[in-house]
């Protein structure tokens, strides 16, 4: 036993252990915290009347579905023990309640339910007349029910209407209206026995704490006052348990039972006539009153109690389990990351943990969240849809958030590679350099070749293999140039020749010098340092190592704006995340400032010509085949941004392409055992995953627009997503832009407004790479697009020929937007959220038309 290292493990795993607990312990907090529990005052009094309306979970009334008689009888005989009265709306529907509810000694307020059908009204009121004349528990009857509010008949009609059942009946007899309508038509009451008053302060925006002092208690007593001398009855009062927010008003579990419970007592002490909107939730009413019609119920749809009218207040009384389940999974994922990157600093290991506890949190409560709503089959469809995606954004978030930690609060690089400075007597190993061209222009590459022949190193040779470029006055000045550069420069024109980049470069492994141990490629673009083989060629005296690689940078930028956003678009990448991939030897190799060891390059098959990025392809198979990559974190060479939005766009697609076929291709070395390890593996599959993001951007995208469509064009079948779904997709926008820009703030030696420039000329790729990562998976083969550096062009199209889809989905997503605001508008907090998710959808769209702007702009101004 060696006690050193079991000096080392205890504290790391007592540390660790820690660390996982108290996480574990602030999310149960915060668990406790947003589910903190409301004192009402208790009620064990009975409940002065109920609204009933017999539906079950899946019946309709306007599907004919209809309960039966048992179902009715089981509804009543529950509903006995909390009341003695119910109120029921409609005379044709469910004639029986009457005769049912007497059996438990029930009183029945009896409705005729009319509309602007005339039959439908005769026959409605006949059925009242004979219901209220058949059954002596029936004590009231109310003939309308907010039939002025919907402007379903004149006034002068519903007075008739109320005359004759007044005419026909022995009991009392209303209507029920809000409070308005009975003071805008003050004639009513001369014709009703009772004021049936409907005050749901919900409606009207009040916050659940000021609504029966500023509403219900206002309206009532100001209608006495208007009224004097006749009975009022306050026909509904309540509080929804779920849907949207109007204003202040706040439709959840714990706001329910918070007013009732006030309510209640209040109404007790002020001995006020009331009828309890409603005893049970009905699901069929939510596409006539929105989301929240389904929800006014004190017993839930499948006839189980929302909530005690004794005790404290808790929104989600079931949330101790739910938090428990979320610390259980989430325990071994936080121990794991907090005992294997110790390393890390302290606040590093507790972001980090937090951010796993928290979406393990996040999983548990979508997971769980479904059930407390009322969802149809199309619902549901939907949401099985959705449930991979939105894991799928959470696996994103705690990649990037891995790589956020690691680059922030390392504490050191394990794997740092310096510039090397060779000792006096030190072997040059030979390189051979390797430069494919294709349709550059000349006096571009002939730049290349002079910093090339500036070398300060003695044995090396410059294979310059130009493949298809079919005008003679593009590759013959180089090659004339190669001629007088000496014996160390060889020129070859293939034309034609398969296999684009690949394939030249393979021809000129096979025209390499025997002596040469080290393969350097670089693009015909670059200009390098002298000191550029000098400075690295010793580490390849580890047998090991396969690859050095620098990072690309850029040169003739600083003048120019789209070259400039570009560049430190580029920066991001090799200053953040090709650090956090060489911590575990995954680097991806670059086809420009890299050097291979010719004898690795040789014997694992050379330069693959079945994809599109042949460079990231050998770096992964020289891995497999247990080779280690160093990455030198210094510019030893720079060229050229692309010239244009097209080229830019092009490279990128290329690239998205490009890595799905490796993908596809190298599937089983990624998810079986075998040379990769396990941070091979792990960046491999996730360093593609912000690309991923970025088609699935595109789908949600697709999918908003359609759904739009659908709340725009057919309101009756679409309905705005619940606020608790939106949440986390904005969140995980929020939680992407201010990592994002974070860490460029810290690793990117730029200012702000470059940042924010660079930000945008990264989100402006987003359709391409969608474009790129769907055609990959669907396609064997792609054309390998050479980027052009500079372009020639006599009339400059347009500012936007390059972004033409880009401004179609811009279009369309600000006509969404337009037509939300118009037809669907934004009174609902859900409104407002989804014109936030769709202007956030809209972002990489409209960086793409700044950015195809901005290079518009800036050719303009070169040209």
């Amino acid at each position: 036993m060696n006690p050193p290292v079991a000096t080392a493990t205890r504290p790391s795993f007592w540390r660790a252990l820690f660390l996982t607990l108290l996480v574990a312990a602030l999310n149960i907090a915060l668990w406790a915290v947003l589910n903190r529990p409301a004192h009402p005052a208790d009620w064990t009094g009975k409940i002065e009347s109920f609204s009933y309306t017999p539906y079950q979970r899946y019946q309709n009334p306007n599907k004919l579905i209809y309960p039966s008689t048992d179902q009715v009888d089981a509804d009543l005989k529950l509903l006995a023990k909390y009341t003695s009265n119910i109120r029921i709306y409609a005379a044709l529907e469910n004639p029986a309640i009457p005769a049912i509810a007497k059996k438990y000694g029930m009183t029945v307020t009896a409705g005729a339910y009319l509309d602007h059908r005339w039959q439908h009204d005769e026959d409605e009121v006949d059925a009242l007349i004979d219901l209220a004349r058949a059954n002596s528990n029936i004590t009231r009857v109310i003939v309308g029910n907010e039939t002025l509010l919907r402007n379903d008949m004149g006034v002068d009609t519903l007075i008739n209407y109320i005359d004759r059942v007044r005419a026909q009946v022995k009991v009392p007899v209303s209507t029920a209206e809000p409070w308005h309508i009975w003071l805008k038509y003050p004639q009513l009451a001369k014709h009703v026995d009772f004021i049936t008053v409907h005050l749901l302060p919900y409606w009207e925006g009040y916050p659940r704490k000021d609504a029966i002092g500023l509403q219900v208690l206002m309206r009532y007593y100001e209608l006495q006052s208007a009224f004097p001398g006749k009975h009022i009855v306050i026909g509904e009062v309540g509080w929804p348990s779920s849907g949207d927010r109007i204003k202040g008003a706040l439709a959840s579990v714990a706001n329910e039972s918070l007013f009732i419970r006030q309510w209640l007592n209040v109404a007790a002490e002020r001995h006020i006539d009331y009828n309890l909107m409603e005893a049970f939730d009905q699901p069929w009413k939510e596409p006539f009153e929105g989301r929240v019609g389904a929800y006014w119920g004190m017993f839930g749809a499948d006839r189980a109690p929302k909530f005690s009218l004794t005790g404290p207040v808790v929104e989600d009384p079931t949330w101790p389990w739910k938090a428990g389940i979320a610390c259980l999974l989430a325990l071994l994922p936080m121990f794991w990351f907090a005992r294997h990157f110790m390393r890390f600093k302290a606040i590093g290991l507790l972001f980090y943990c937090v951010l796993i506890q928290l979406s393990v949190s996040l999983l548990v409560w979508s997971a769980t969240l479904p059930y407390a709503f009322y969802l149809d089959p199309f619902d549901w469809t939907m949401l099985t849809i959705l449930a991979p995606a939105q894991v799928a954004i959470i696996a994103i978030l705690l990649i990037n958030g891995f790589e956020f930690t690691e680059v922030l609060w390392r504490g050191k690089w394990l794997r740092h590679f310096d510039l090397l400075e060779p000792k006096p007597g030190d072997a040059q190993p030979f390189v051979s350099i390797h430069l494919a061209c294709c349709n550059e222009p000349p006096e571009m590459v002939i730049l290349t070749l002079d910093s090339l022949a500036a070398l300060d190193y003695e044995n090396f040779e410059v294979l310059v293999i130009d493949n298809n470029t079919k005008r003679d006055e593009v590759w013959q000045p180089v090659e004339e140039y190669c001629k007088k550069l000496g014996p160390k420069f060889r020129f070859f024109h293939l034309n034609p020749w398969p296999g684009f980049k690949a394939g030249a470069l393979n021809f000129g492994l096979k025209e390499t010098d025997v002596r040469a141990e080290v393969v350097a490629v670089i693009d015909a673009d670059y200009v390098v340092r002298s000191d550029w083989l000098r400075a690295l060629t010793g580490y390849f005296t580890d047998p090991k190592v396969a690859v050095v690689q620098c990072p690309q940078a850029h040169r003739d930028w600083e003048h120019n704006a789209f070259r400039r956003m570009t560049n430190w678009e580029y920066d991001g990448f090799f200053r953040i995340g090709m650090h956090h991939r060489n911590e575990r030897n995954a680097i991806i190799q670059h086809g420009t400032m890299t050097m291979v060891r010719r004898g690795a390059l040789e014997s694992t098959g050379g330069w693959s010509e079945w994809t599109i990025c042949e460079d990231a392809e050998l770096g992964l198979r020289l891995m497999h085949s247990g080779y280690d990559l160093v990455y030198v974190d210094e510019v030893m060479g720079r060229g050229l941004t692309p010239a244009d939005f097209t080229a830019y766009k092009s490279q990128r697609y290329r690239w998205a392409f490009g890595a799905m076929q490796i993908l596809k291709a190298r599937w089983d070395w990624m998810t079986e055992r075998g040379p990769l390890t396990w941070g091979q593996r792990f960046h491999f599959l996730t360093g593609w995953f912000s690309w991923f993001a970025d088609a699935l951007h595109l789908a949600f995208t697709l999918l908003a627009l359609a759904w739009t469509a659908g709340m725009i064009g057919l309101p009756e079948y679409f309905n705005l997503p619940l606020d608790l779904f939106i949440y986390p997709i904005l969140g995980f926008f929020v939680f992407k832009a201010v990592i994002g820009i974070w860490l460029y703030r810290v690793r990117v030696p730029c200012s702000w407004k470059d940042t924010i420039m660079a930000s945008i000329a990264s989100m402006g790729l987003s359709h391409a790479i969608a474009r790129g990562i769907y055609l990959g998976l669907w396609k064997k083969h792609g054309e390998f697009v050479r980027t052009a550096k500079s372009r020639r062009i006599g009339k400059r199209p347009s500012p936007f020929a390059a972004v033409q889809e880009e401004l179609l989905m811009f279009i369309a997503i600000a006509l969404g937007i337009f037509g939300m605001l118009h037809a669907v508008g934004i009174n609902y907090l859900e409104g407002k959220l989804w014109i936030a998710i769709l202007s956030a959808q809209a972002i990489p769209y409209l960086s793409a038309l700044i950015g195809a702007w901005v290079a518009w702009r800036a050719g303009e101004k070169a040209g």
